[in-house]
């Protein structure tokens, strides 16, 4: 069993490697065809998009994996097709009556946005508010099968169509505002791709559409919760979207455009980089939340803190990685990827961020697969408020800025609280004394890198800096990890044994 999770997270975490990769080179072309401004206005027209997105369905395939790992649990394979059905009926009694809404009272959107040009150009996303909310749903029935080969698949190729296609509408490109519009173009697209693709798939491999009735109750019941949650995410990036350019021009005498311009280097180009974990830790939540929920039904409570605590610690291991490497090297990947000096700085001056930012990701994940939907979105309600607060308090001395630390006070308030409900849900899990040889383990290999890329850079280039310390960064933490006995090779020799 444990054999058959890790060649699952191999394949998910390889094939979100690529996806992610794929997405961080398209962000790179954008922001040197389109320029900053461009990127704002896609980054805004995205973001009200989320928020209809995650209001309309994004509850339901997370809820819909762990239904079907419930009725997994009891050997009830009707029970699982109920549960898809009722997740495409639930997605579409909201999608539909909101695109109808959206498409043809376009005129009263102008409030939404701090920039009335990404009004014509929002309206594009909206036939993919309906394709892609029924994805997710086969997504979510991906999940509960444990099929994460054709769901990586899918996603991936979802991914390409929209940065193939992207590139080709924006090259030569100019003008921001046409770059903007043909980029979302490229994402509608995808949409329609990964919607005919997935719905072909689950069909083939013998899902069907049943009565869904015995399933709708569970399914909003458990998906209302996460879909607050999630709604107030896009909601807090949304009101970010507008209410930062404001206050930016309000603060320093900004006009528009140059406010969407900071804007744009802030979340379109420095948020992707610190973002990088999200892949990985979505790969391990990907591949534990079932059968952590499955084993939460069957009452396996040992077998349960065992992958809660595990969890824990791959989401620390991976900050403990990525935080070196961003902090000694951030200017230098913000000057080579987009030859902005201001986005390397809130790199490096924000990389620690990464630490409560996956401890709050893979905690969250981890209550939500044992039935704690309510509370994680309490907890993540208070960690939004601090962010709102700190934007509103700080963008006039620290501009920009007052965004990051926001985040910051968010995730570590959010992650506290979730492991404080983890330890009361299954009892003294063992992390603290990890985290605390993991955060020096971080400091030492900061240490390191700053010394190692004071010597080197009077002698190469950025791109070699880059190379050379990353790479020593990297194996000076998993040498002070593995000597620490916090990192063992025994999980790739499961994956590579022919047993």
């Amino acid at each position: 069993m444990k054999q058959n999770i890790y060649k699952s997270a191999a394949i998910v975490t390889v094939f979100s490697t690529i996806e992610k990769m794929m997405s961080f080179f398209y962000r790179v072309v954008l922001s040197r065809v389109i320029g900053a401004e461009g990127i704002g206005i896609y980054q805004i027209c995205l973001s009200v998009f989320a928020v209809f997105l995650t209001a309309a369905s994004s509850g339901i395939p997370v809820t819909v994996s762990r239904l079907m790992a419930k009725n997994n649990a009891v050997n009830d394979v009707r029970g699982k097709h109920a549960a898809v059905t009722a997740g495409v009926v639930g997605t579409l009694i909201f999608t539909i009556p909101i695109a109808i809404l959206l498409f043809f009272g376009r005129n009263a959107l102008d409030f939404l946005f701090s920039d009335e040009r990404s009004t014509d150009i929002f309206i594009l996303l909206i036939p993919g508010l309906i394709l892609t909310s029924i994805y997710a749903v086969m997504r979510g029935s991906f999940w509960g099968n444990k099929q994460f080969l054709p769901y990586s698949i899918i996603e991936l190729l979802e991914d390409a169509v929209m940065v193939i296609l992207g590139c080709i509408l924006v090259y030569g490109v100019a003008d921001p505002v046409l770059g903007a519009r043909r980029a979302i173009i490229a994402v509608a697209i995808s949409y329609v791709f990964s919607f005919c693709v997935s719905l072909f798939w689950y069909f083939k491999k013998g899902g069907k559409f049943v009565n869904p009735k015995r399933q709708l109750k569970p399914l909003f019941s458990a998906s209302m919760p996460v879909t607050a949650m999630r709604t107030s995410t896009s909601l807090l990036n949304s009101a970010v979207a507008v209410l930062l350019p404001l206050l930016l021009m309000n603060a320093y005498g900004l006009d528009n455009s140059d406010a969407i311009s900071l804007y744009g280097i802030a979340i379109g180009m420095s948020l992707p980089i610190l973002f990088i974990p999200s892949s990985l830790i979505g790969s391990i939540s990907v591949v534990v939340a079932p059968e952590l929920s499955e084993n939460f039904y069957r009452k396996k409570t040992a077998q349960v803190k065992y992958d809660v605590e595990k969890s824990i610690k791959a989401a620390i291991f991976i900050a403990a990685l990525l935080v070196p490497v961003l902090f000694v090297l951030g200017d230098e990947v913000g000057e080579l990827l987009y030859s902005n000096e201001l986005s390397g700085q809130i790199v490096q001056r924000c990389s620690f961020i990464l630490i409560p930012m996956c401890i709050t990701m893979i905690s969250t994940t981890v209550l939500n697969s044992m039935n704690r939907e309510k509370r994680t979105l309490i907890h993540f309600l208070i960690g939004a408020a601090a962010m709102i607060i700190s934007i509103l308090t700080l963008t006039k001395f620290v501009g920009v800025y007052s965004y990051m630390i926001g985040l910051a006070a968010s995730y570590v308030i959010t992650s506290l609280l979730n492991l404080i409900l983890l330890k009361k849900t299954c009892g003294n899990l063992k992390y603290v004394k990890y985290t605390i040889h993991a955060l020096i383990c971080t400091f030492s290999s900061c240490v390191f890198g700053m010394l190692l890329d004071g010597v080197i850079s009077h002698y190469v280039s950025a791109i070699w800096q880059i190379i050379i310390c990353g790479t020593a960064c990297t194996l000076f933490c998993v040498a002070f990890l593995y000597c620490l006995e916090m990192f063992t090779f025994r999980p790739f020799k499961r994956l590579i044994s022919k047993n």
